[in-house]
């Protein structure tokens, strides 16, 4: 028997088991069972099976929304 509270503490596969947040807390992926659910500006916008995907797919979002921003500003 063992006293480890979180016993994903020690697993030796990648991801974090606490999920992941973007430094401006606009990004999200939250453990849902055994899928990461990403959550955008408060709201439920995809589901990912592992930690990786789920990672990738916030920072794929976030290079989009950098190359919006960059085309609007040359604008105006």
């Amino acid at each position: 028997m063992s006293n480890i509270q979180n016993t994903t503490l020690l697993d030796p596969k990648a991801g974090h088991p606490n999920g992941y947040v973007t430094k401006d807390g606009m990004w999200a992926a939250v453990p849902w069972g055994k899928k990461f659910v990403i959550i955008n500006n408060g709201q439920q916008v995809h589901t990912a099976n592992n930690y990786t995907s789920a990672k990738s797919y916030i920072q794929k979002q976030l290079k989009a929304s950098k190359k919006k921003t960059a085309t609007l500003e040359k604008f105006l």
